[in-house]
């Protein structure tokens, strides 16, 4: 295959080639050669796999680690394993280039994003009939009929009209945000960084061939591992409450209280590549919650509330539960929320003043970046033609949303998408579901209880948000072209193909758990947490504090306060040295409701790191733990597929092992 001719459709593309190959950089593909049929089924089958592994997360806990890296990964895997089987059957194939790999991992990303932001464990599932009835029938504020029972079809139409408006919002402003501001987008560089050192030329080094070719063994043992364990674990599952996942590993007492190990590789995993920070923060909620807040309010049970209730009543335990976790992300996301507005504004008013030295390679990569133009007639057009699609179908396929409340979503979104990646291109932070609550309150009240407030909220939330987070994610993306010479105008399109298999992709996962599994179960490992979460602050939003049970608001009103100052904490009292052990109070949240099994599972993820960099030496655990993390949640979650056809054809394990005080 003829390589670098023909790159860029600009008069100075010869001369940019030159100066490329006299600084000894390799010879560029055109950017229609980056976009190549192996490269859009290795992403076809990187993102399916995801899209099973983060619907899995999304309906259990609905917490999700960045798995951009990961992704990357696979896709050298999938892509180098099937040229050297070509090769070693004598059979040319094209040079495996890191422009491919590239608009591979963009084009998985993209795939299984709808998978983590199509709401299909918070706004979208929100509006089905279990959570509607778990939010109390009789609850002011939750109007009889005020859900939609979940559907492919109209989740996948709903998924097209809203994704591709967040994928041209930002486009016209992609040179100010990468070249002009240098943002540096961190999970964007980092998967720049993977894929440059997969790639390195063989003439200077073979670090990058003997790097990639170590993880990827890393990435195949834990893999397989990963994916025996969760068969050997199915196997003794057959009944309630049976399996290694029910090990009462600290006692009884413990495991009633939610404290146990539940062996899901998936979480140790996902420890492995989140911060020390976030798993510690996660332990601690747990302890706050189980340990200590919710057996003290079970005391309380025919003082603070009915004792003849259960206590998944929301006028129970469940509301103390549901609405002290609001309060503690309502804290964080408003604190949060400012705190990047303002570092934002800052930032740009002392880059616009401030003069910068540029490097020559730093120019190259510049003008490779400006030179391959996206025409912002295209852009602003399509943006106008995706809207006006949605003012049109979303009010019939929601009558309580009306089309002036789309009209306003869309005309704020463009303002509100700049800010969010622009944050994100500062603190590696994509804000996009506080913009979205932000939203869920306003047209929630606006709509009010007699036109459908609650399902005005979520929909117009879940128009907000993807247009929001899907334009951040976008800016990643272009951030990770800029630093691997790759061409804007194939990630844009590999973009826009992996959102479209992806508004595909994700409803039929999705259906695949909801048929299999009872989803929404709060006593059931699928407790999909977020969706009451969400419709409960649709409820708010329209009754106010009127929601809550006895003594909740003076608790919210302490958590709200606790998470604003936990912040005020990390970021003025303490210096970072110390500041960074300081807990999150959004993460804190996540246990509140689903307890804290997985949270142990998370921390003993952080020990296997902590192990792995005394061990063997930080150079070896920073490339070895991302490969070895991936392999566990790959094959963890890709035991989810098989497990899920079982369950649907009545097959169930042949034994029950189950623990019970003597």
């Amino acid at each position: 295959m003829e390589r670098g001719i023909n790159v860029y459709s600009c008069p100075e593309s010869e001369e940019l080639e030159a100066k490329m190959r006299r600084n000894g950089a390799e010879e560029i593909p055109a950017w229609s050669e980056q976009l190549t049929l192996r490269g859009l089924v290795a992403s076809f089958l990187v993102g399916g796999i995801y899209s099973v592994i983060v619907m899995k997360l999304n309906l259990t806990t609905g917490l999700v680690p960045t798995l951009n890296v990961s992704a990357a990964l696979m896709g050298y895997v999938l892509i180098r394993s099937w040229t050297e089987i070509l090769e070693k059957a004598g059979v040319m194939t094209a040079p495996f280039t890191r422009q491919e790999n590239t608009v591979v991992q963009t084009c998985a990303v993209a795939c299984y994003g709808i998978a983590v932001g199509g709401g299909f464990g918070s706004y979208l599932l929100g509006l089905n009939k279990k959570t509607y009835e778990q939010a109390g029938v009789d609850t002011e504020g939750n109007s009889p009929g005020s859900y939609k029972e979940p559907g492919i079809g109209w989740m996948t139409t709903f998924l097209f009209i809203v994704s591709f408006v967040g994928l041209l919002a930002l486009v016209p402003l992609r040179k100010m945000m990468i070249i002009d501001c240098k943002l540096t987008y961190p999970s964007g560089t980092a998967t720049a960084v993977l894929i440059n050192g997969f790639h390195a030329p063989p003439t200077t080094t073979h670090k990058g061939d003997d790097m990639a070719r170590n993880q990827v063994r890393g990435f195949t043992k834990y893999f397989t591992l990963s994916f025996v364990w969760g068969i050997f674990q199915w196997l003794y599952s057959g009944g309630e409450n049976c399996g290694f996942s029910y090990f009462p590993t600290f006692g009884l007492n413990a495991w009633n209280h939610t404290f146990f190990f539940d062996f899901s590789m998936t979480y140790v995993g996902a420890g492995m590549i989140c911060s020390h920070i976030v798993n510690l923060s996660l332990i601690i909620g747990a302890l706050v919650s189980w340990g200590l807040m919710w057996p003290l309010l079970r005391n309380l049970k025919g003082e603070w509330y009915p004792a003849d209730l259960e206590e998944n009543s929301m006028k129970s335990l469940q509301g103390y539960q549901v609405f002290i976790a609001i309060a503690l992300i309502l804290g964080d996301g408003l604190y949060n929320m400012v705190k990047i507005l303002f570092f934002t504004t800052r930032t740009m008013l002392l880059t616009a003043n401030s003069p910068r030295s540029i490097t020559t390679r730093e120019t190259l990569k510049d003008q490779l970046f400006i030179t391959q133009t996206i025409p912002i007639w295209l852009a602003i057009s399509g943006y106008f033609i995706f809207s006006m699609l949605s003012v049109v179908a979303i009010p019939i396929m929601f009558p309580e949303v009306r089309w002036y409340y789309v009209v306003i979503a869309y005309v704020l979104a463009p303002l509100l998408s700049f800010c969010n990646a622009y944050g994100a291109g500062l603190t590696d932070m994509n804000m996009a579901y506080n913009y979205g609550k932000l939203s869920l309150f306003i047209l929630a009240a606006w709509a009010g209880n007699d036109n459908g407030g609650v399902v005005a909220g979520l929909v117009g939330c879940g128009l907000v948000k993807s247009v929001v987070s899907i334009s951040a994610d976008l800016m990643h993306d272009f951030k990770t072209a800029h630093l691997t010479l790759t061409s804007p105008r194939s990630m844009l399109i590999s973009q826009a193909v992996g959102t479209a298999m992806g508004c595909i992709i994700a409803p039929l996962v999705f259906f695949l758990f909801y048929t299999a599994f009872d989803v929404g179960d709060p006593d059931g490992p699928f407790k999909a947490p977020y969706a009451l979460i969400y419709r409960n602050m649709a409820i708010l939003g329209i009754q106010g504090f009127s929601a809550l049970p006895q003594h909740c608001l003076g608790l919210c009103f302490a958590f709200f306060a606790l998470a604003i100052a936990t912040n005020l904490t990390r970021d003025v009292i303490l210096s970072p040295t110390y500041g960074r052990w300081v807990p999150l109070p959004m993460v804190m949240a996540v246990p509140f409701l689903v307890g804290g099994s997985f949270a142990i599972d998370m921390c003993v993820g952080s020990l296997v790191v902590l192990a792995w960099h005394k061990i063997y030496g930080n150079e070896n655990a920073a490339l070895m733990v991302p490969a070895v993390a991936s392999g566990l949640i790959c094959g963890d979650g890709l035991w989810t597929l098989p497990s899920s056809v079982l369950a649907l054809a009545k097959i169930n394990p042949p034994m029950c092992m189950k623990f019970k005080s003597t």
